[in-house]
Protein backbone atom coordinates (compact mmCIF):
# COMPACT_ATOMS: atom_id res chain seq x y z
CA UNK A 1 0.00 0.00 0.00
CA UNK A 2 2.67 2.76 0.82
CA UNK A 3 4.93 1.59 -2.06
CA UNK A 4 1.84 2.01 -3.99
CA UNK A 5 1.14 5.41 -2.89
CA UNK A 6 4.68 6.44 -3.59
CA UNK A 7 5.62 7.31 -0.21
CA UNK A 8 8.05 3.98 0.73
CA UNK A 9 11.15 6.49 0.96
CA UNK A 10 9.83 8.22 4.22
CA UNK A 11 9.57 4.86 6.34
CA UNK A 12 13.22 4.13 5.51
CA UNK A 13 14.31 5.74 8.55
CA UNK A 14 15.84 3.31 11.65
CA UNK A 15 13.91 2.41 15.02
CA UNK A 16 15.92 5.29 16.78
CA UNK A 17 15.24 7.80 14.21
CA UNK A 18 11.40 6.66 14.02
CA UNK A 19 11.56 7.29 17.84
CA UNK A 20 13.45 10.57 17.36
CA UNK A 21 10.57 11.53 14.52
CA UNK A 22 8.17 11.04 16.92
CA UNK A 23 9.25 13.20 19.26
CA UNK A 24 10.37 16.44 16.89
CA UNK A 25 7.42 18.07 17.88
CA UNK A 26 7.67 18.11 21.42
CA UNK A 27 11.19 19.39 20.73
CA UNK A 28 9.97 22.22 18.13
CA UNK A 29 7.21 23.38 20.46
CA UNK A 30 9.57 23.64 23.42
CA UNK A 31 12.17 25.25 21.34
CA UNK A 32 9.56 27.43 19.88
CA UNK A 33 8.00 28.46 23.45
CA UNK A 34 11.49 29.38 24.60
CA UNK A 35 12.44 31.47 21.54
CA UNK A 36 8.77 33.34 22.04
CA UNK A 37 9.34 34.14 25.35
CA UNK A 38 12.67 35.30 25.29
CA UNK A 39 13.07 36.67 21.96
CA UNK A 40 12.03 40.57 22.70
CA UNK A 41 8.58 41.00 21.47
CA UNK A 42 6.42 43.72 20.47
CA UNK A 43 2.67 44.36 22.11
CA UNK A 44 0.10 45.36 19.78
CA UNK A 45 -3.97 45.26 20.54
CA UNK A 46 -6.36 42.95 18.38
CA UNK A 47 -9.41 43.58 17.67
CA UNK A 48 -11.14 40.73 19.84
CA UNK A 49 -12.31 42.56 22.54
CA UNK A 50 -11.53 41.12 26.63
CA UNK A 51 -14.54 40.81 28.55
CA UNK A 52 -12.68 41.55 31.96
CA UNK A 53 -11.42 44.50 30.93
CA UNK A 54 -13.47 45.63 28.08
CA UNK A 55 -10.49 47.11 25.77
CA UNK A 56 -9.21 45.06 22.84
CA UNK A 57 -6.75 41.82 23.84
CA UNK A 58 -3.24 42.73 23.06
CA UNK A 59 -0.66 40.19 21.74
CA UNK A 60 3.28 39.96 22.13
CA UNK A 61 4.34 39.48 18.45
CA UNK A 62 7.90 38.75 17.61
CA UNK A 63 7.21 35.66 14.84
CA UNK A 64 9.79 37.31 12.48
CA UNK A 65 12.27 37.36 14.30
CA UNK A 66 11.81 33.65 16.10
CA UNK A 67 11.49 32.55 11.88
CA UNK A 68 14.56 33.97 10.85
CA UNK A 69 16.92 32.53 13.62
CA UNK A 70 15.11 29.23 13.21
CA UNK A 71 15.60 29.52 9.47
CA UNK A 72 19.19 30.01 10.61
CA UNK A 73 19.47 27.59 12.49
CA UNK A 74 17.74 25.01 9.63
CA UNK A 75 20.14 25.99 6.96
CA UNK A 76 23.58 26.27 9.01
CA UNK A 77 21.95 22.71 10.94
CA UNK A 78 23.43 24.39 14.14
CA UNK A 79 21.22 22.39 15.95
CA UNK A 80 22.78 18.97 14.72
CA UNK A 81 20.22 17.85 12.32
CA UNK A 82 20.63 17.49 8.90
CA UNK A 83 18.47 19.71 6.69
CA UNK A 84 16.63 16.97 5.20
CA UNK A 85 15.64 15.86 8.68
CA UNK A 86 11.86 17.48 9.02
CA UNK A 87 10.64 16.27 5.30
CA UNK A 88 12.26 12.68 5.94
CA UNK A 89 10.90 12.25 9.89
CA UNK A 90 7.48 13.72 8.55
CA UNK A 91 5.09 10.77 8.77
CA UNK A 92 6.42 10.19 12.48
CA UNK A 93 6.47 13.95 13.41
CA UNK A 94 2.96 14.30 12.23
CA UNK A 95 2.06 10.99 14.42
CA UNK A 96 3.66 12.18 17.19
CA UNK A 97 2.57 15.72 17.19
CA UNK A 98 -0.96 14.61 16.38
CA UNK A 99 -0.74 12.51 20.21
CA UNK A 100 0.74 15.26 21.60
CA UNK A 101 -1.70 17.77 20.31
CA UNK A 102 -4.48 15.64 21.22
CA UNK A 103 -3.11 15.48 24.90
CA UNK A 104 -2.34 19.55 25.07
CA UNK A 105 -6.50 19.88 23.42
CA UNK A 106 -7.47 17.98 26.62
CA UNK A 107 -5.86 20.14 28.99
CA UNK A 108 -6.91 23.25 27.07
CA UNK A 109 -10.87 21.73 26.55
CA UNK A 110 -11.53 19.94 29.87
CA UNK A 111 -9.37 22.75 32.50
CA UNK A 112 -12.50 25.77 31.23
CA UNK A 113 -15.90 25.21 32.75
CA UNK A 114 -18.59 24.38 30.50
CA UNK A 115 -20.57 27.03 29.91
CA UNK A 116 -22.32 26.37 26.42
CA UNK A 117 -24.33 22.79 26.96
CA UNK A 118 -22.23 20.84 24.19
CA UNK A 119 -21.62 17.61 25.05
CA UNK A 120 -17.64 16.66 25.89
CA UNK A 121 -17.12 14.89 23.44
CA UNK A 122 -17.81 18.18 21.11
CA UNK A 123 -15.82 20.26 22.92
CA UNK A 124 -13.10 18.30 23.11
CA UNK A 125 -12.83 19.06 19.24
CA UNK A 126 -14.33 22.63 19.20
CA UNK A 127 -13.48 23.97 22.20
CA UNK A 128 -14.64 25.83 25.06
CA UNK A 129 -13.05 28.91 25.30
CA UNK A 130 -11.95 31.06 22.09
CA UNK A 131 -9.05 32.85 23.63
CA UNK A 132 -6.19 31.61 26.06
CA UNK A 133 -2.95 33.26 27.00
CA UNK A 134 -1.03 33.26 30.02
CA UNK A 135 2.19 35.83 31.92
CA UNK A 136 -0.22 38.21 31.87
CA UNK A 137 -0.69 38.34 28.16
CA UNK A 138 3.08 37.47 26.98
CA UNK A 139 2.31 34.17 26.08
CA UNK A 140 -0.82 33.78 23.25
CA UNK A 141 -1.83 30.46 22.68
CA UNK A 142 -3.67 31.02 19.04
CA UNK A 143 -1.03 33.20 18.01
CA UNK A 144 1.89 30.51 19.27
CA UNK A 145 0.15 27.71 17.05
CA UNK A 146 0.09 30.04 14.17
CA UNK A 147 3.91 31.00 14.24
CA UNK A 148 4.71 27.61 14.88
CA UNK A 149 2.82 26.03 12.48
CA UNK A 150 3.70 28.85 9.72
CA UNK A 151 7.54 28.43 10.22
CA UNK A 152 7.20 24.77 10.28
CA UNK A 153 5.80 24.76 7.08
CA UNK A 154 8.53 27.02 5.71
CA UNK A 155 10.99 24.53 7.19
CA UNK A 156 9.28 21.21 6.00
CA UNK A 157 8.82 22.51 2.61
CA UNK A 158 12.94 23.72 2.39
CA UNK A 159 13.81 20.37 4.52
CA UNK A 160 12.03 18.54 1.04
CA UNK A 161 13.99 20.20 -1.24
CA UNK A 162 16.86 19.77 0.50
CA UNK A 163 16.04 16.03 0.09
CA UNK A 164 15.14 16.37 -3.04
CA UNK A 165 18.57 17.67 -4.44
CA UNK A 166 20.28 15.10 -2.23
CA UNK A 167 18.66 12.34 -4.26
CA UNK A 168 18.29 13.92 -7.94
CA UNK A 169 21.41 16.50 -8.12
CA UNK A 170 21.21 17.81 -11.86
CA UNK A 171 18.42 16.20 -13.13
CA UNK A 172 16.13 17.84 -9.77
CA UNK A 173 12.92 18.83 -10.45
CA UNK A 174 12.96 22.92 -10.47
CA UNK A 175 9.68 23.02 -9.30
CA UNK A 176 10.35 21.44 -5.99
CA UNK A 177 12.05 24.40 -5.57
CA UNK A 178 10.23 26.91 -6.87
CA UNK A 179 7.54 25.36 -4.48
CA UNK A 180 9.46 25.85 -1.66
CA UNK A 181 10.33 29.04 -2.80
CA UNK A 182 6.75 30.06 -3.04
CA UNK A 183 5.70 28.51 1.12
CA UNK A 184 8.71 30.64 2.51
CA UNK A 185 7.69 33.74 0.69
CA UNK A 186 4.35 33.06 1.85
CA UNK A 187 4.94 32.68 5.73
CA UNK A 188 7.72 35.74 5.35
CA UNK A 189 4.78 37.62 4.01
CA UNK A 190 2.77 36.12 7.19
CA UNK A 191 5.21 37.42 9.49
CA UNK A 192 6.02 40.67 8.13
CA UNK A 193 2.38 41.31 8.56
CA UNK A 194 1.64 39.20 11.30
CA UNK A 195 -0.41 42.01 13.18
CA UNK A 196 -2.59 41.88 10.52
CA UNK A 197 -3.79 38.00 11.80
CA UNK A 198 -5.18 39.65 14.30
CA UNK A 199 -7.87 40.96 12.30
CA UNK A 200 -8.57 37.68 10.76
CA UNK A 201 -11.42 34.45 10.99
CA UNK A 202 -9.14 32.12 13.06
CA UNK A 203 -8.01 34.67 16.03
CA UNK A 204 -11.52 36.37 15.93
CA UNK A 205 -13.89 33.30 15.89
CA UNK A 206 -12.12 29.79 16.22
CA UNK A 207 -12.21 27.69 19.77
CA UNK A 208 -9.68 25.97 21.35
CA UNK A 209 -10.19 22.98 21.18
CA UNK A 210 -8.59 19.55 19.18
CA UNK A 211 -9.61 21.15 15.61
CA UNK A 212 -8.16 24.72 16.26
CA UNK A 213 -5.03 23.61 17.92
CA UNK A 214 -4.39 20.29 15.22
CA UNK A 215 -4.94 22.58 12.97
CA UNK A 216 -2.73 25.20 13.51
CA UNK A 217 0.22 23.54 14.35
CA UNK A 218 0.20 19.85 12.69
CA UNK A 219 -2.07 20.71 9.77
CA UNK A 220 -0.60 23.78 9.11
CA UNK A 221 3.20 23.14 9.95
CA UNK A 222 3.60 19.63 8.46
CA UNK A 223 0.51 18.65 6.81
CA UNK A 224 0.29 21.34 4.28
CA UNK A 225 3.62 19.83 3.15
CA UNK A 226 1.44 16.58 1.57
CA UNK A 227 2.56 17.36 -2.14
CA UNK A 228 6.10 17.02 -0.94
CA UNK A 229 5.18 13.50 -0.06
CA UNK A 230 4.67 11.92 -3.06
CA UNK A 231 6.47 14.26 -5.15
CA UNK A 232 9.81 14.54 -3.85
CA UNK A 233 10.75 11.23 -5.12
CA UNK A 234 10.17 12.07 -8.89
CA UNK A 235 12.76 13.82 -10.87
CA UNK A 236 12.48 16.81 -13.46
CA UNK A 237 9.28 15.99 -15.57
CA UNK A 238 11.83 16.54 -18.76
CA UNK A 239 10.02 19.01 -20.41
CA UNK A 240 11.53 21.42 -23.20
CA UNK A 241 13.57 24.04 -22.17
CA UNK A 242 10.57 26.58 -24.25
CA UNK A 243 8.16 24.71 -22.17
CA UNK A 244 9.66 24.61 -18.65
CA UNK A 245 10.60 28.59 -18.81
CA UNK A 246 6.56 28.91 -19.89
CA UNK A 247 5.65 26.71 -16.59
CA UNK A 248 7.70 27.50 -14.03
CA UNK A 249 7.42 31.72 -15.09
CA UNK A 250 3.69 31.16 -15.36
CA UNK A 251 3.14 29.43 -12.66
CA UNK A 252 5.39 31.92 -10.29
CA UNK A 253 2.66 34.55 -12.29
CA UNK A 254 -0.57 32.96 -11.08
CA UNK A 255 0.93 32.62 -7.30
CA UNK A 256 1.56 36.09 -7.09
CA UNK A 257 -1.75 37.22 -8.53
CA UNK A 258 -3.31 34.93 -5.80
CA UNK A 259 -0.82 36.07 -3.38
CA UNK A 260 -1.32 40.29 -4.47
CA UNK A 261 -5.12 39.54 -3.83
CA UNK A 262 -5.04 37.08 -0.96
CA UNK A 263 -2.73 39.53 0.88
CA UNK A 264 -4.68 43.03 -0.64
CA UNK A 265 -7.83 41.60 0.53
CA UNK A 266 -6.58 40.77 3.91
CA UNK A 267 -4.60 44.46 3.79
CA UNK A 268 -7.59 46.15 3.23
CA UNK A 269 -9.65 44.48 5.93
CA UNK A 270 -7.84 45.32 8.20
CA UNK A 271 -7.05 49.20 7.27
CA UNK A 272 -10.77 49.75 7.17
CA UNK A 273 -10.85 47.93 10.74
CA UNK A 274 -8.47 50.00 12.14
CA UNK A 275 -9.46 53.37 10.07
CA UNK A 276 -12.93 53.03 8.61
CA UNK A 277 -12.33 56.48 6.55
CA UNK A 278 -8.93 55.87 5.24
CA UNK A 279 -8.42 54.85 1.04
CA UNK A 280 -6.63 51.81 1.05
CA UNK A 281 -3.54 52.42 -0.55
CA UNK A 282 -5.02 55.96 -1.22
CA UNK A 283 -6.90 54.29 -4.14
CA UNK A 284 -10.17 52.81 -3.14
CA UNK A 285 -12.44 54.55 -1.08
CA UNK A 286 -13.89 52.84 1.76
CA UNK A 287 -17.64 52.04 0.62
CA UNK A 288 -19.56 50.77 3.39
CA UNK A 289 -22.98 49.60 4.78
CA UNK A 290 -24.04 50.78 8.23
CA UNK A 291 -25.55 47.94 10.18
CA UNK A 292 -26.15 50.02 13.34
CA UNK A 293 -22.47 50.12 14.80
CA UNK A 294 -20.95 47.90 12.60
CA UNK A 295 -19.92 48.57 9.04
CA UNK A 296 -20.37 46.03 5.97
CA UNK A 297 -17.08 47.25 3.42
CA UNK A 298 -18.11 46.27 -0.23
CA UNK A 299 -15.72 48.51 -1.95
CA UNK A 300 -12.09 47.19 -3.39
CA UNK A 301 -11.29 43.57 -3.23
CA UNK A 302 -14.04 43.24 -0.61
CA UNK A 303 -16.39 44.54 -3.73
CA UNK A 304 -15.44 42.07 -6.09
CA UNK A 305 -16.39 38.91 -4.01
CA UNK A 306 -17.71 38.66 -0.07
CA UNK A 307 -14.51 36.28 0.60
CA UNK A 308 -12.01 37.71 -1.81
CA UNK A 309 -9.44 36.85 0.22
CA UNK A 310 -10.46 32.76 0.27
CA UNK A 311 -10.28 33.08 -3.64
CA UNK A 312 -6.56 34.16 -3.72
CA UNK A 313 -5.67 31.51 -1.71
CA UNK A 314 -7.21 28.84 -3.88
CA UNK A 315 -5.13 30.64 -6.72
CA UNK A 316 -1.96 30.25 -4.39
CA UNK A 317 -3.42 26.51 -3.95
CA UNK A 318 -3.55 25.93 -8.03
CA UNK A 319 -0.02 27.12 -8.28
CA UNK A 320 1.24 24.98 -5.84
CA UNK A 321 -0.21 22.20 -7.52
CA UNK A 322 0.87 23.06 -10.85
CA UNK A 323 4.14 23.94 -9.52
CA UNK A 324 5.69 20.23 -9.62
CA UNK A 325 5.12 19.55 -13.48
CA UNK A 326 3.38 16.28 -12.89
CA UNK A 327 0.18 17.68 -13.39
CA UNK A 328 -2.02 14.58 -13.27
CA UNK A 329 -0.66 13.17 -10.32
CA UNK A 330 -3.21 13.52 -7.53
CA UNK A 331 -0.69 14.20 -4.68
CA UNK A 332 0.11 17.41 -6.25
CA UNK A 333 -3.17 18.28 -5.89
CA UNK A 334 -3.35 17.48 -2.12
CA UNK A 335 -3.22 20.78 -1.06
CA UNK A 336 -5.19 22.63 -3.82
CA UNK A 337 -8.05 20.12 -2.20
CA UNK A 338 -7.71 20.32 1.08
CA UNK A 339 -8.21 24.57 0.61
CA UNK A 340 -10.96 24.50 -1.68
CA UNK A 341 -12.33 22.10 1.32
CA UNK A 342 -11.18 24.17 3.36
CA UNK A 343 -12.74 27.44 2.35
CA UNK A 344 -15.95 26.64 0.72
CA UNK A 345 -17.31 25.42 4.20
CA UNK A 346 -15.95 28.32 6.13
CA UNK A 347 -17.57 30.85 3.99
CA UNK A 348 -20.64 29.24 4.32
CA UNK A 349 -20.39 28.86 8.51
CA UNK A 350 -18.87 32.98 8.26
CA UNK A 351 -22.23 33.73 6.29
CA UNK A 352 -24.99 32.72 8.96
CA UNK A 353 -22.30 34.32 11.64
CA UNK A 354 -22.64 37.56 9.71
CA UNK A 355 -26.14 36.98 8.73
CA UNK A 356 -26.98 37.49 12.91
CA UNK A 357 -24.18 39.91 13.53
CA UNK A 358 -25.50 42.46 10.93
CA UNK A 359 -29.04 41.44 10.55
CA UNK A 360 -30.99 39.47 8.05
CA UNK A 361 -32.09 43.20 6.79
CA UNK A 362 -28.79 44.72 6.09
CA UNK A 363 -26.95 41.47 5.13
CA UNK A 364 -29.65 40.99 2.58
CA UNK A 365 -29.04 44.24 1.45
CA UNK A 366 -24.83 43.47 1.42
CA UNK A 367 -26.02 40.09 -0.69
CA UNK A 368 -27.44 42.59 -3.25
CA UNK A 369 -24.38 44.63 -3.40
CA UNK A 370 -21.78 41.91 -3.73
CA UNK A 371 -23.42 39.29 -5.08
CA UNK A 372 -20.69 36.55 -5.26
CA UNK A 373 -19.11 34.34 -2.51
CA UNK A 374 -15.11 34.01 -3.43
CA UNK A 375 -14.86 33.45 -7.04
CA UNK A 376 -16.16 36.81 -8.85
CA UNK A 377 -18.55 35.78 -11.58
CA UNK A 378 -18.66 32.34 -10.87
CA UNK A 379 -19.24 31.52 -7.36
Amino acid sequence: MIEWLGIGHLFELSRTEAIAGFFTPLAIFLAFFIAQMILPGKKVPGYVINSETGEPRNYRLNGLLVFVILLIVWAFELGGLPRDWFYRSSVYAVVGGTVLTFVISLLTVYTQPATDGKNSLYALWDGRVQELSFFNERFDVKMYCYVVGGAMLSLNALSGAAYHYEMFGSNANPGVYLYAAFFTLYILDYFIFERVQLYTFDIIHERMGFKMLWGGLIVYGWLFILPLWGLAAYPSPGFTEGWTYFWLIGTAALFLAGWCISRGANMQKYTFKRWPERKFLGIFEPEYIEAGERKILCSGFWGASRHMNYFGEMLLALAVALSFGYFTNLWAWTYFIFIVGLFIPRERFDYKLCEEKYGAEKWAEYQQRVKYRIIPGIY
